[in-house]
């Protein structure tokens, strides 16, 4: 879709997801074993074909250009396919991006360059599968200045979502950014229409957007300011996530708390996933060092190697320990007599025997010494790691222990 200009968010701090983001921006952290969070918004653009994409970026970014500058050059450059990183560059001002919309605004340059009709605007730290094709099709259809997606939340949610109203054609008729008191979807007073962080602009209505906030006091964000300004002036449609959801299970998460984080990966690992990340009409692309195939070793009394209802990246090697509804991530060593429990182990994380890990995340690079245990006293591993209220406990990278 030569027409159409993918534009990724992916500056955002993450800080409610630290320590996890201490040492990386949030679009960058691991997720799935083997993926960063990333990539399931770049995937979705090349499954949509869209490929012309911009990735821009801000604080701690520089896994994530590593990760795209090495896993993400599969386009072909001649035939104006790219996926391009651009960091905050401070053409207009000596500020940092100061919003969303100032983001964009910031670059507004590149929309000038490429000229597209359409600009998709993404986030690039929500986990989801969608077809976008089926979203500009609504678009064109009802020859709209801007169109967001949309997915009915739990009111409860509010506060952490843009709510919407519409009219019985699907157009944007009010619009509430992350309200206490949040305007229900009529017939359904539990439910609330928010948006997924998903936009397609007609590039003319963006421009002039853009230019109009920047010029003006505001918090220069597209849910705050640009969306509720255009309500009555402009053409703007919600789009039902449900009508290009490739899942088929409306599966949308924004793992933007270390619980929902730790919740979503646990999922994975179910029998029957929301969130399937086996289908090969829709692939999840990522970039994978050429590590050697996982294994289990010894099989002798009391020292057997296996690993039950879990993931097993490429490079694992369960040396007469057992892994048990856990994820591992590649370049993982469980040692000898180790057990390992509804625990998120990244890559390189090596376990010493006799250790007993449970409900832990353990960031990367991370030895843990012989015979210690994580997971079984919150109050001692609060000394040492982040232990959430509901009793995860977060061990952060290159930690010496």
């Amino acid at each position: 879709m030569k027409k159409v200009l993918a534009m990724v968010l992916a500056g955002g701090r993450g800080e409610r997801l630290y320590p996890l983001t201490r040492d990386r921006a949030k679009p960058a952290v691991p997720f799935g074993a083997i993926y960063r969070i990333i990539d399931f918004t770049l995937s979705n653009c090349l499954n949509s074909d869209i490929r012309r994409i911009y990735v821009l970026t801000q604080y701690k970014s520089t896994s994530l250009h590593r990760h795209i500058q090495f896993g993400w050059n599969i386009l072909s450059t001649p035939l104006g396919e790219f996926v391009e990183v651009i960091p905050a560059q401070q053409r207009l001002d000596e500020h940092w991006y100061q919003g969303t919309a100032d983001a964009l605004f910031q670059n507004i340059y590149t929309l000038q360059e490429e000229r597209p009709d359409l600009v998709l605007l993404l986030s690039g730290d929500h986990i989801y599968k969608m077809d976008y094709r089926e979203m500009i099709a609504h678009h064109m259809e009802k020859e709209a200045d801007l169109t967001v997606a949309a997915i009915r939340m739990d009111r409860r949610l509010s506060e952490s979502f843009g709510v919407m109203e519409v009219d019985g054609d699907g157009q944007i008729t009010g619009f509430q950014e992350k309200p206490e008191e949040p305007k229900t979807i009529p017939g359904d007073p539990e439910g609330i229409l928010a948006s997924m962080g998903v936009y397609i602009f007609s590039t003319e209505t963006l421009v002039r957007r853009l230019v109009e906030d920047a010029r003006s006091e505001s918090n220069h964000d597209f849910g705050k300011d640009i969306l509720p300004s255009m309500i009555g002036k402009d053409r703007l449609f919600a789009f039902d996530f449900r009508r290009a959801d490739r899942g088929g299970t409306g599966y949308w998460r924004d793992v933007g708390t270390i619980e929902a984080y730790y919740e979503a990966s646990m999922d994975l690992i179910s029998v029957t996933p929301q969130l399937n990340l086996y289908d090969p009409a829709w692939p999840i692309f990522t970039y994978q060092l050429p590590h050697p195939p996982a294994k289990t070793v010894w099989i002798e009394k009391g020292r057997v190697g296996t690993a039950l209802n879990s993931i097993i990246s490429h490079g694992c090697i369960i040396s007469g320990g057992h892994v048990k509804t856990s994820l591992l991530s590649p370049n993982v060593r469980v040692h000898s007599f180790a057990e390992i429990e509804d625990s998120i182990l990244l890559e390189g994380v090596d376990i010493g025997r006799h250790s007993k890990i449970r409900r832990t995340i353990i960031d990367k690079d991370v030895r843990i010494p012989e015979e210690m245990k994580i997971g079984y006293d919150l109050d001692e591993d609060a000394k040492r790691f982040t232990v959430t209220e509901s009793g995860i406990v977060v061990v952060p990278k290159w930690i010496r222990l």
